[in-house]
């Protein structure tokens, strides 16, 4: 059976269709046609929008999950398994190449990268099952943000996209928000979205733990591939366990089979070779955590001599509940102030609903790093409250603006401070959050005397990437002999 969809091949900025069938030719967005038929179908797309994209249940569809880290991805669809879920998460950057052809290059690296595996996987599927093949048993997951970022236009646009194809504008898409801590009321039949909220939030802090122990013992490991093959066996353990046991609320059992998997994997570390350069990572969430988006950086600086600390996927998760208290709390005293009581109860609501989420999530939180740092030396999380008052203490930015600057920039100073030896600042080609971050911290970084990289990353293969690496990293070793002294961590055993 042909393909769904055609390789393209580019030229420059350009694409140059080749062997395109007439239906693709006649919806692929760079035919000025489909322009054409777009603004003529307006007001068909925001119907589109509104009966396509949103919160749908999950139980009897199956729920395609991006892979924005794999571990992660993994854990979190192994939970839903357990709630009845029919999960499965795509594979990831198989052809970046539809995800170039159907966008127009303005659009963020992440959209590209998550249109191709989506297309892939609907290329794939109607290949595996032919007439079989129903895109109404599908729901595709793409969470949204609000605020400047333009992630919070790729449902829209992917369902544009989606709608182009003869019969995929049966396929859902699935979408949770920011605005309410990406609840997943709606979604889940009756109670069942608030245990999985707190067993889904469980998988993320596991997550983030096991990526934090590959990184802590795979520049250091006795055999090279001993950390990887180690890690994968372990993801797919830690996954059965959150499947069986994550429904039940039974999260003990996932803490112990945690504590088996560092106290295992402290062992393939060589204790005869010395510490290196301490390196940490901010950035845009989806690039920093997506191996082939930022083209195994963390490899790479590995390579180069570097231990990396990549910022956590839950800090994400905390700042979005941290603002929204925030947000409630200014919303409460503005109306008090200003004697307007009718909004006083919403915000009242928000205030009690986001704190408790917070306080929750870091109790969790903190409860599996203790478990794991009374073990080997991992790096603690950033506390939301403790990035609030670096932002207020040097007066640098405002969390309320609740983007990812908030984080970037509050986390390379209190990288800094812990004795970290370089700072790299990852993120889409033309992200303009994250431009933000690099131009607001290099003064920064020069008074704190500490290497600092700017990484954008998109499909290209960027010539200089490498040399640019490698002279970070003489920085860094030079930071480190500097300071040796200030480093937070040394031993490789206890906190």
């Amino acid at each position: 059976m042909p393909n769904l969809f055609h390789r393209p091949r580019r030229v420059g900025c350009s694409v140059v269709i080749g062997e395109t069938s007439p239906a693709l030719a006649e919806i692929s967005p760079v035919n000025p046609r489909l322009v054409i038929a777009m603004e003529a179908k307006k007001e068909n797309q925001f119907q589109s929008f509104s009966r396509s994209v949103g919160r749908f249940g999950l139980h009897k569809k199956t729920v395609l999950i991006p892979e924005m880290n794999r571990i992660a991805a993994h854990l979190v669809a192994a939970t839903l398994r357990g709630f009845g879920i029919q999960a499965k998460v795509l594979e990831t950057y198989k052809r970046i190449d539809l995800g170039l052809e159907y966008t127009s290059g303005k659009e963020c690296f992440p959209c590209q990268i998550t249109l191709g595996d989506i297309l892939y996987f609907v290329e794939k599927e109607k290949e595996r099952l032919g007439e079989a093949f129903n895109p109404e048993d599908y729901l595709y997951f793409l969470p949204e943000a609000e605020g400047p970022c333009r992630f919070g236009m790729y449902n829209k646009y992917q369902r544009i996209v989606l709608d182009s194809f003869p019969g995929l504008d049966k396929l859902k898409i699935v979408s949770i928000t920011s605005l309410d801590g990406y609840s997943f009321s709606g979604l889940l039949e009756g109670s069942q979205h608030q245990d999985f909220r707190k067993a889904g939030y469980l998988s993320l802090v596991i997550a983030d733990l096991l990526d934090r122990l590959l990184w802590r013992i795979r520049p250091y490991e006795k055999e090279q591939g001993m950390a990887d093959e180690f890690m994968e066996k372990s993801m797919h353990a830690m996954a059965d366990i959150l499947e069986a046991y994550g429904p039940k609320k039974k999260f003990d059992k996932a803490l112990n089979k945690l504590e088996e998997i560092v106290e295992e994997g402290k062992g393939i570390i060589n204790p005869h070779l010395p510490r290196k350069p301490l390196i940490g990572i901010v950035g845009e969430v989806f690039v920093r955590m997506h191996v082939q988006a930022n083209h195994n950086l963390i490899r790479t600086l590995e390579r180069f001599g570097a231990e990396v600390v990549n910022a956590s996927l839950t800090e994400w998760v905390n700042f979005v509940s941290y603002v929204g208290y925030k947000n409630g709390t200014h919303g409460f005293r503005l109306n008090v102030k200003q004697l307007r009581l009718s909004p006083v109860g919403e915000h009242l609501k928000k205030i009690i609903g986001f704190k408790g989420e917070l306080l929750y999530q870091e109790l969790s939180q903190k409860k599996a790093y203790k478990k794991v740092r009374s073990i080997i030396d991992l790096e603690q999380d950033h506390k939301m409250s403790h990035l609030d008052h670096i932002l207020q203490q040097l007066d640098l930015f405002s969390i309320v603006l609740g983007t990812e600057p908030c984080c970037g920039i509050a986390g390379i100073v209190e990288y800094a401070r812990r004795g970290f030896n370089g700072v790299v600042n990852v993120y889409p080609f033309t992200c303009m959050l994250s431009l933000t971050t690099s131009a607001i911290v290099k003064p920064v970084v020069e008074r704190l005397k500490i290497p600092f990289l700017d990484a954008p990353c998109d499909s290209s293969i960027q010539p200089g990437r490498e040399a640019a690496i490698r002279t970070f990293m003489y920085q860094a070793y030079q930071h480190l002999r500097r300071n040796v002294k200030n480093r937070s961590h040394g031993k490789v055993c206890g906190s």
